[in-house]
Protein backbone atom coordinates (compact mmCIF):
# COMPACT_ATOMS: atom_id res chain seq x y z
CA UNK A 1 0.00 0.00 0.00
CA UNK A 2 0.71 3.63 -0.42
CA UNK A 3 0.98 6.71 1.66
CA UNK A 4 -2.16 8.13 -0.46
CA UNK A 5 -4.05 5.09 1.91
CA UNK A 6 -6.55 7.28 4.03
CA UNK A 7 -5.44 7.69 7.78
CA UNK A 8 -6.53 5.09 10.59
CA UNK A 9 -7.56 6.21 14.31
CA UNK A 10 -8.22 2.71 16.34
CA UNK A 11 -9.33 3.84 19.74
CA UNK A 12 -8.85 1.21 22.52
CA UNK A 13 -11.28 1.87 25.54
CA UNK A 14 -9.63 0.26 29.05
CA UNK A 15 -10.33 -0.82 32.43
CA UNK A 16 -8.41 -2.68 34.67
CA UNK A 17 -7.00 -4.90 31.67
CA UNK A 18 -3.75 -4.74 32.84
CA UNK A 19 -2.60 -8.39 32.01
CA UNK A 20 -4.35 -7.88 28.62
CA UNK A 21 -3.84 -4.38 27.31
CA UNK A 22 -0.22 -5.39 26.11
CA UNK A 23 -1.02 -7.86 23.75
CA UNK A 24 -4.12 -6.30 22.13
CA UNK A 25 -1.95 -2.88 21.80
CA UNK A 26 0.49 -4.93 20.33
CA UNK A 27 -1.96 -6.63 17.34
CA UNK A 28 -2.44 -3.29 16.35
CA UNK A 29 0.74 -2.08 16.04
CA UNK A 30 1.73 -5.28 14.01
CA UNK A 31 -0.72 -4.23 11.39
CA UNK A 32 0.19 -4.54 7.58
CA UNK A 33 -1.27 -1.70 7.13
CA UNK A 34 1.33 1.14 7.07
CA UNK A 35 1.67 2.22 10.74
CA UNK A 36 2.53 6.01 9.11
CA UNK A 37 -1.06 6.15 8.18
CA UNK A 38 -2.71 4.84 11.74
CA UNK A 39 -2.91 6.14 15.31
CA UNK A 40 -3.84 4.29 18.16
CA UNK A 41 -5.59 6.00 21.29
CA UNK A 42 -5.66 4.32 24.43
CA UNK A 43 -7.97 6.28 26.75
CA UNK A 44 -7.34 4.39 30.26
CA UNK A 45 -10.80 4.93 32.35
CA UNK A 46 -10.14 5.17 35.63
CA UNK A 47 -7.97 2.10 35.92
CA UNK A 48 -7.22 0.87 39.43
CA UNK A 49 -4.67 -1.97 38.43
CA UNK A 50 -2.12 -0.74 36.30
CA UNK A 51 -3.43 -0.27 33.05
CA UNK A 52 -3.02 3.40 32.88
CA UNK A 53 0.78 3.08 33.85
CA UNK A 54 1.22 0.45 31.20
CA UNK A 55 -0.88 2.51 28.65
CA UNK A 56 1.45 5.24 28.62
CA UNK A 57 4.32 2.61 28.58
CA UNK A 58 2.74 1.36 25.23
CA UNK A 59 2.95 5.20 24.17
CA UNK A 60 6.59 6.05 24.62
CA UNK A 61 7.51 2.79 22.43
CA UNK A 62 5.54 3.32 19.79
CA UNK A 63 5.05 6.84 18.04
CA UNK A 64 1.61 6.38 16.68
CA UNK A 65 0.24 5.27 19.92
CA UNK A 66 -1.19 7.82 22.85
CA UNK A 67 -2.72 7.21 26.09
CA UNK A 68 -5.15 9.81 27.53
CA UNK A 69 -6.72 9.24 31.55
CA UNK A 70 -10.12 10.24 32.67
CA UNK A 71 -11.97 8.71 35.84
CA UNK A 72 -14.11 5.86 35.71
CA UNK A 73 -17.14 6.71 33.45
CA UNK A 74 -17.59 3.51 31.48
CA UNK A 75 -16.99 2.02 27.62
CA UNK A 76 -19.34 4.50 26.11
CA UNK A 77 -17.38 8.10 27.67
CA UNK A 78 -13.67 6.33 27.31
CA UNK A 79 -14.65 5.86 23.36
CA UNK A 80 -16.34 9.30 23.14
CA UNK A 81 -13.15 10.78 24.31
CA UNK A 82 -11.12 8.99 21.76
CA UNK A 83 -13.23 9.90 19.19
CA UNK A 84 -12.99 13.93 20.45
CA UNK A 85 -9.33 13.19 19.31
CA UNK A 86 -9.43 10.90 16.53
CA UNK A 87 -7.43 12.48 13.42
CA UNK A 88 -8.17 9.77 11.21
CA UNK A 89 -10.28 9.86 8.25
CA UNK A 90 -11.47 6.12 9.51
CA UNK A 91 -12.30 4.75 13.17
CA UNK A 92 -12.05 1.80 14.31
CA UNK A 93 -12.45 0.26 18.22
CA UNK A 94 -11.11 -2.67 20.04
CA UNK A 95 -11.77 -3.64 23.16
CA UNK A 96 -8.78 -3.98 25.90
CA UNK A 97 -9.02 -7.36 26.27
CA UNK A 98 -9.50 -8.53 22.62
CA UNK A 99 -6.58 -8.99 19.76
CA UNK A 100 -6.95 -8.40 16.14
CA UNK A 101 -5.40 -10.51 13.11
CA UNK A 102 -2.32 -8.39 11.24
CA UNK A 103 -4.49 -8.03 7.81
CA UNK A 104 -7.34 -6.59 9.46
CA UNK A 105 -7.23 -2.96 8.41
CA UNK A 106 -5.92 -3.43 5.54
CA UNK A 107 -8.46 -5.69 4.76
CA UNK A 108 -11.15 -3.17 5.76
CA UNK A 109 -9.68 0.13 4.19
CA UNK A 110 -9.25 -1.73 0.52
CA UNK A 111 -12.69 -2.66 0.53
CA UNK A 112 -14.35 0.48 1.66
CA UNK A 113 -12.27 2.31 -1.11
CA UNK A 114 -12.73 -0.56 -3.63
CA UNK A 115 -16.24 0.02 -2.97
CA UNK A 116 -16.51 3.66 -2.16
CA UNK A 117 -18.47 2.53 0.93
CA UNK A 118 -18.38 4.76 4.40
CA UNK A 119 -18.72 1.22 6.34
CA UNK A 120 -17.12 -2.02 6.08
CA UNK A 121 -16.91 -4.85 8.79
CA UNK A 122 -15.14 -8.54 9.17
CA UNK A 123 -16.20 -11.22 10.74
CA UNK A 124 -14.98 -12.58 14.52
CA UNK A 125 -14.52 -15.20 16.51
CA UNK A 126 -14.29 -16.27 20.39
CA UNK A 127 -11.17 -17.69 22.17
CA UNK A 128 -11.71 -19.36 25.39
CA UNK A 129 -9.10 -18.82 28.28
CA UNK A 130 -7.28 -21.49 27.60
CA UNK A 131 -6.91 -20.77 23.98
CA UNK A 132 -9.52 -22.93 22.29
CA UNK A 133 -11.91 -20.96 19.66
CA UNK A 134 -15.67 -21.16 21.06
CA UNK A 135 -18.50 -21.77 18.76
CA UNK A 136 -19.24 -18.89 16.40
CA UNK A 137 -21.89 -16.65 17.83
CA UNK A 138 -21.96 -14.39 14.46
CA UNK A 139 -23.01 -16.16 10.95
CA UNK A 140 -19.96 -15.72 9.07
CA UNK A 141 -21.03 -15.29 5.34
CA UNK A 142 -19.71 -17.54 2.23
CA UNK A 143 -18.10 -14.51 0.40
CA UNK A 144 -17.72 -10.51 0.54
CA UNK A 145 -21.37 -8.94 1.27
CA UNK A 146 -22.57 -5.40 0.11
CA UNK A 147 -26.00 -4.69 1.53
CA UNK A 148 -28.18 -1.95 1.78
CA UNK A 149 -28.66 0.00 5.30
CA UNK A 150 -31.92 -1.39 5.29
CA UNK A 151 -30.96 -4.91 4.86
CA UNK A 152 -28.03 -4.64 7.32
CA UNK A 153 -30.86 -3.74 10.12
CA UNK A 154 -32.73 -6.24 8.96
CA UNK A 155 -30.08 -9.26 9.46
CA UNK A 156 -28.80 -7.30 13.01
CA UNK A 157 -32.98 -7.44 14.47
CA UNK A 158 -33.04 -10.94 12.87
CA UNK A 159 -30.20 -11.96 15.24
CA UNK A 160 -27.60 -13.00 12.33
CA UNK A 161 -25.71 -10.13 11.95
CA UNK A 162 -22.94 -8.61 14.51
CA UNK A 163 -23.55 -5.03 16.13
CA UNK A 164 -20.45 -4.12 17.33
CA UNK A 165 -18.44 -1.27 16.48
CA UNK A 166 -15.17 -3.49 16.97
CA UNK A 167 -15.15 -5.56 13.84
CA UNK A 168 -15.92 -2.47 11.71
CA UNK A 169 -14.26 0.87 9.90
CA UNK A 170 -15.98 3.41 9.99
CA UNK A 171 -16.14 6.94 8.31
CA UNK A 172 -15.16 9.48 10.90
CA UNK A 173 -17.84 12.09 9.86
CA UNK A 174 -20.59 9.88 10.59
CA UNK A 175 -19.87 10.47 14.37
CA UNK A 176 -20.66 13.79 13.17
CA UNK A 177 -24.08 16.13 14.60
CA UNK A 178 -24.17 14.26 17.85
CA UNK A 179 -23.54 10.61 16.68
CA UNK A 180 -21.70 9.29 19.80
CA UNK A 181 -21.90 6.35 22.02
CA UNK A 182 -24.81 6.19 24.68
CA UNK A 183 -24.02 6.37 27.93
CA UNK A 184 -25.44 5.07 30.99
CA UNK A 185 -26.52 1.72 29.31
CA UNK A 186 -25.19 -1.38 28.07
CA UNK A 187 -26.13 -2.54 24.26
CA UNK A 188 -24.90 0.62 23.15
CA UNK A 189 -23.32 -0.17 19.92
CA UNK A 190 -26.41 -1.63 18.29
CA UNK A 191 -28.58 1.62 19.37
CA UNK A 192 -25.41 3.66 18.16
CA UNK A 193 -25.12 1.51 14.97
CA UNK A 194 -29.05 1.39 13.89
CA UNK A 195 -29.13 5.55 14.30
CA UNK A 196 -26.58 5.39 11.94
CA UNK A 197 -26.97 3.33 9.30
CA UNK A 198 -29.30 5.44 7.16
CA UNK A 199 -26.46 7.68 6.94
CA UNK A 200 -23.88 5.33 6.18
CA UNK A 201 -25.82 3.86 3.50
CA UNK A 202 -24.19 0.66 1.94
CA UNK A 203 -22.32 -1.98 4.61
CA UNK A 204 -19.39 -4.38 3.71
CA UNK A 205 -19.25 -7.39 5.49
CA UNK A 206 -15.86 -9.67 4.64
CA UNK A 207 -16.25 -13.09 5.61
CA UNK A 208 -12.62 -13.37 7.28
CA UNK A 209 -12.71 -13.90 10.98
CA UNK A 210 -10.10 -11.25 11.85
CA UNK A 211 -10.79 -9.86 14.89
CA UNK A 212 -10.53 -12.10 18.34
CA UNK A 213 -12.54 -11.54 21.26
CA UNK A 214 -11.04 -12.87 24.21
CA UNK A 215 -13.60 -14.82 25.95
CA UNK A 216 -12.59 -14.70 30.08
CA UNK A 217 -14.49 -14.99 32.94
CA UNK A 218 -15.49 -11.96 34.14
CA UNK A 219 -16.66 -10.16 37.18
CA UNK A 220 -20.66 -10.33 36.12
CA UNK A 221 -19.84 -14.25 35.84
CA UNK A 222 -18.44 -14.87 39.15
CA UNK A 223 -21.03 -11.99 40.66
CA UNK A 224 -23.92 -14.47 39.26
CA UNK A 225 -22.29 -17.53 40.46
CA UNK A 226 -22.45 -15.88 44.06
CA UNK A 227 -25.84 -14.35 44.16
CA UNK A 228 -28.86 -16.32 42.22
CA UNK A 229 -30.47 -13.21 42.61
CA UNK A 230 -28.11 -11.38 40.52
CA UNK A 231 -29.38 -10.23 37.26
CA UNK A 232 -27.45 -8.59 34.68
CA UNK A 233 -28.81 -5.00 33.16
CA UNK A 234 -28.12 -6.04 29.77
CA UNK A 235 -31.39 -7.70 29.79
CA UNK A 236 -33.09 -4.82 30.44
CA UNK A 237 -31.21 -2.79 27.99
CA UNK A 238 -31.94 -5.11 25.05
CA UNK A 239 -35.49 -4.74 25.71
CA UNK A 240 -35.37 -0.92 25.63
CA UNK A 241 -33.19 -0.81 22.57
CA UNK A 242 -35.78 -3.19 20.95
CA UNK A 243 -38.42 -0.53 21.68
CA UNK A 244 -36.42 1.87 20.18
CA UNK A 245 -35.34 0.13 16.80
CA UNK A 246 -39.47 -0.22 16.66
CA UNK A 247 -39.65 3.38 16.80
CA UNK A 248 -36.82 4.22 14.47
CA UNK A 249 -38.06 1.03 11.83
CA UNK A 250 -41.73 3.06 11.82
CA UNK A 251 -40.23 6.35 10.73
CA UNK A 252 -37.73 4.92 8.79
CA UNK A 253 -37.89 1.14 7.51
CA UNK A 254 -41.73 0.84 7.47
CA UNK A 255 -41.12 -2.27 5.66
CA UNK A 256 -39.36 -3.57 8.31
CA UNK A 257 -41.89 -3.79 11.29
CA UNK A 258 -43.13 -7.39 11.25
CA UNK A 259 -39.31 -7.81 11.79
CA UNK A 260 -39.04 -4.72 15.01
CA UNK A 261 -41.67 -6.76 16.28
CA UNK A 262 -40.46 -10.26 16.24
CA UNK A 263 -37.14 -8.85 17.79
CA UNK A 264 -38.91 -6.76 20.30
CA UNK A 265 -40.79 -10.25 21.10
CA UNK A 266 -37.38 -12.39 21.26
CA UNK A 267 -35.92 -9.88 23.37
CA UNK A 268 -39.00 -9.87 26.11
CA UNK A 269 -38.53 -13.81 25.90
CA UNK A 270 -34.69 -13.56 26.41
CA UNK A 271 -35.32 -11.39 29.16
CA UNK A 272 -38.18 -13.89 31.10
CA UNK A 273 -36.05 -16.76 30.41
CA UNK A 274 -32.81 -15.06 32.40
CA UNK A 275 -34.42 -13.27 35.42
CA UNK A 276 -34.24 -14.96 38.73
CA UNK A 277 -37.47 -16.15 40.21
CA UNK A 278 -37.11 -13.87 43.08
CA UNK A 279 -37.33 -10.91 41.04
CA UNK A 280 -40.38 -12.03 39.13
CA UNK A 281 -42.92 -10.13 41.43
CA UNK A 282 -45.64 -7.19 40.80
CA UNK A 283 -43.03 -4.86 43.39
CA UNK A 284 -41.13 -5.48 40.03
CA UNK A 285 -42.31 -2.78 37.48
CA UNK A 286 -40.02 -3.38 34.56
CA UNK A 287 -41.25 -7.19 34.68
CA UNK A 288 -44.72 -6.46 34.70
CA UNK A 289 -44.65 -4.36 31.95
CA UNK A 290 -42.76 -7.17 29.89
CA UNK A 291 -45.32 -9.59 31.17
CA UNK A 292 -48.32 -7.17 29.69
CA UNK A 293 -46.21 -6.89 26.29
CA UNK A 294 -46.80 -10.28 25.85
CA UNK A 295 -50.50 -10.31 27.18
CA UNK A 296 -51.29 -6.94 24.87
CA UNK A 297 -49.41 -8.70 22.17
CA UNK A 298 -51.06 -12.57 21.69
CA UNK A 299 -52.18 -11.70 17.97
CA UNK A 300 -48.60 -10.80 16.70
CA UNK A 301 -47.63 -13.26 18.73
CA UNK A 302 -49.32 -16.04 16.93
CA UNK A 303 -49.06 -13.90 13.21
CA UNK A 304 -45.28 -12.74 12.92
CA UNK A 305 -43.92 -14.85 10.16
CA UNK A 306 -40.79 -14.44 11.49
CA UNK A 307 -40.72 -15.73 15.11
CA UNK A 308 -40.12 -19.94 14.91
CA UNK A 309 -42.72 -22.40 16.41
CA UNK A 310 -40.54 -22.85 19.44
CA UNK A 311 -40.67 -18.98 20.15
CA UNK A 312 -44.48 -19.06 19.24
CA UNK A 313 -45.27 -21.44 21.81
CA UNK A 314 -42.53 -20.26 24.73
CA UNK A 315 -44.05 -16.99 24.56
CA UNK A 316 -47.81 -17.85 24.61
CA UNK A 317 -47.23 -19.80 27.41
CA UNK A 318 -44.74 -17.40 29.37
CA UNK A 319 -47.54 -14.41 28.81
CA UNK A 320 -50.36 -16.36 31.25
CA UNK A 321 -48.19 -17.54 33.92
CA UNK A 322 -44.56 -16.61 33.95
CA UNK A 323 -43.32 -17.22 37.11
CA UNK A 324 -45.31 -21.38 36.62
CA UNK A 325 -43.11 -21.92 33.48
CA UNK A 326 -40.21 -20.99 34.59
CA UNK A 327 -40.53 -23.06 37.55
CA UNK A 328 -41.47 -25.89 35.26
CA UNK A 329 -38.83 -25.04 32.77
CA UNK A 330 -36.54 -24.83 35.69
CA UNK A 331 -37.21 -28.37 37.30
CA UNK A 332 -36.80 -29.81 33.45
CA UNK A 333 -33.64 -28.82 33.13
CA UNK A 334 -32.47 -29.93 36.63
CA UNK A 335 -33.88 -33.41 35.68
CA UNK A 336 -32.07 -33.61 32.37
Amino acid sequence: MNVEQPRISVIIPAYNTQTLLERCVRSVCAQTYPQSQMEIIIVDDGSTDGTGILGDRLAVEYANVICYHEANAGSSAARNLGLSHATGEYVGFVDSDDYVDPHMYEALAEVIQRRDVRMAQVCRDEIAEDGTKLPDVVAVPQAELVVTAQTFLKILVMHEGDTSYCTKLVARDLFANGMQFPTGMLNEDFYLLFHMLPEAGQVVILPQQYYHVFYRTGSNSRKKAQDKDYFPPVFTDIVNNADAVTDFVKEKYPQLLPVAKRFGLVQRLDYLLHIPLSLMRKENAFYISVVRYLRHNLAEIITNPYLSRKNKIYLLLLAPAPRLLRTLHAGIRRVG
